[in-house]
């Protein structure tokens, strides 16, 4: 019993954190249409940071480098890596929103999560190569003596309650007028222009957001499996954030949940515990990409808008006096577009 309960903790746990990272890529893709092929470096990001703020000073006489290791409490240890993921967000951000758009965009963010990849891989000193982090203290777990089951429970509750407070935030968000211009840019980025809107700052706000969810998700996830490698980031992961926003359906939130569960959880952290099979050592990861795959595969034949669509608002006409912007005959995005700043 205490092996299924320990099994059923970690599979919660990689629910909240990959609805996390699905959530914070649904900012910028399904708000912002902003194509982050690199979801995954923010996570590495987040973690990282968040780990060698928390770590002691590095053991270099028996080989192990990083670079900090200040041995700050946890809590702002954590605020310290989604920081930097947002840093990073808004440092690409300057290179890549400005005058880029689609296909371009996607490139520079590919490109620069393959450069830091390596970075972080072949500079030992930073996060001690490609060998990584680990050793990590858990949060919270020196406070008393915690069974294995036990801290488990703790952390799945601890999870649960900062998914449940970025997700409010996400949907406040959504039907925010900030939140309605970004779906305005998105669908049409030279309409909002014309009124005379800033957009690079409107999608800039998408990314930093974005990127600091992703940052959340990086800081509980070396949290709480206390390591962290180059090989855990491969591009392999971004691609299961994206099956699931794209399966779970974009600009919905409670799709990007459902994504989270049937791809992160079902497809590709379940399959993990599945026997190996001596002869086929690469046969499980093998099928659980193929189940991926063809998820989206079908997804995008039959029901592209995803198994949860995003739920189309007419632009209403406001009534004069219901709002301080309105102006007789205008509608609703029209007002959403005087409340964002110039």
């Amino acid at each position: 019993m205490t092996v299924i309960l320990g099994y059923a903790a970690t599979i919660l746990i990689f629910f909240f954190t990959y609805n996390i990272f699905t959530l914070g890529l649904n900012i910028q893709f399904g708000y912002a249409g902003i194509l982050n092929f690199t979801v995954i470096t923010f996570m590495a990001v987040g973690g990282y940071v968040s780990a060698v703020l928390v770590m002691p000073h590095a053991d270099t006489a028996n080989g192990i480098y990083y670079i900090l290791g200040l041995g700050l409490p946890w809590p702002i240890a954590a605020l310290g890596g989604v920081l930097a993921s947002g840093l990073l967000g808004l440092l690409i951000g300057q290179i890549a929103l400005r005058r880029l758009r689609s296909d371009y965009l996607a490139i520079v963010t590919l490109a620069t999560g393959t450069l830091l990849y390596g970075l972080a891989g072949n500079v030992t000193s930073m996060f001690d190569g490609w060998q990584g982090l680990f050793n990590v203290p858990q949060p919270f777990a020196g406070f008393r003596n915690w069974t294995p089951l036990g801290y488990s429970i703790f952390f799945v509750i601890m999870a649960g309650i900062i998914f449940g407070l970025l997700w409010l935030f996400a949907n406040r968000l959504y039907k925010s007028p900030l939140g309605r211009v970004m779906r305005a840019v998105r669908d049409d980025q030279d309409v909002v222009e014309a009124f005379g809107k800033n957009t690079f700052r409107i999608r800039m706000t998408a990314m930093v957001i974005g990127c600091m969810y992703i940052g959340v998700g990086g800081v509980l996830t070396i949290a709480y499996i206390t390591a962290l490698s180059p090989a855990g980031w491969t591009t392999g992961e971004t691609f299961v954030v994206w099956a699931a926003l794209l399966v779970g359906g974009r600009a919905n939130n409670l799709g990007a949940v459902v994504g989270s569960f049937l791809v992160a959880v079902v497809f590709n952290e379940s399959t993990r515990y599945l026997p190996q099979m001596p002869s086929h050592p690469n046969l499980i990861p093998d099928i659980r990409y193929i189940l991926i795959g063809l998820a989206v595969i079908l997804t995008i034949w039959f029901r592209p808008q995803g198994v949860i669509p995003e739920r189309k608002n007419t632009f209403y006409e406001v009534p004069l006096g219901k709002d301080v912007n309105a102006k007789p005959g205008q509608t609703s995005l029209e007002a959403d577009l005087a409340k964002v700043g110039e």
